[in-house]
């Protein structure tokens, strides 16, 4: 009698084995996939509410300040001025957020939700909630407030590190929290 080889079971490409070049950095490459993933799901959530990935940072930053200028707002979610600006296009399309100009500058534009808009408020949070529960299946309370720690150090570490690099100011939700 003789025994099969048992065969490993293949990956998929989402849970692919890391490449070789990434040896020396195999918590980078955890992060980099598990925030890859993350925005998948992310992603799949907010369609539903019609919005796409990073979208409803924005909202929410509208929804917590009122009307702010654009230049605030880029600074305040820290992308590109020009992905803000896209972004901001499709809301105002869809019919969440309105441009004018400043009256106090007007060559500056603010930038508000609309009421309309505010019916979206509950969804994303239930959205994120949703998504908050997904991510952290299969982990009891005390892993959950270990990783939470775990991030908010990481990310206070890189936040350091691009301050350091380019000037840019970052908050961070570990600092906020400390």
């Amino acid at each position: 009698m003789t025994v099969e080889p048992v065969q490993e079971p293949r990956a998929t490409a989402a849970c692919a084995a890391a490449p070789s070049a990434v040896l020396d950095g195999p918590v980078s490459h955890a992060i980099s996939r598990v925030a890859r993933l993350h925005r998948i799901a992310a992603g799949r959530l907010l369609r539903d509410l019609g919005l796409h990935p990073g979208q409803e940072f924005l909202m929410m930053h509208l929804w917590d300040s009122g009307a702010v200028r654009q230049s605030e707002l880029i600074k305040a979610v820290g992308l590109d001025p020009s992905t803000v600006t896209k972004m901001l296009q499709r809301l105002e399309q869809s019919g969440h957020v309105r441009r004018f100009p400043d009256p106090s500058d007007r060559r500056a534009s603010l930038v508000e939700a609309t009421a309309a808009s505010r019916g979206l408020l509950a969804e994303v949070c239930a959205a994120w909630g949703e998504l908050e529960r997904r991510t952290l299946d299969g982990l009891d309370t005390a892993e959950r407030t270990e990783l939470a720690r775990l991030l908010g150090k990481v990310e206070a570490a890189l936040c350091t590190e691009a301050a350091r690099a380019d000037g840019a100011e970052c908050e961070t939700a570990y600092q906020e929290r400390c």
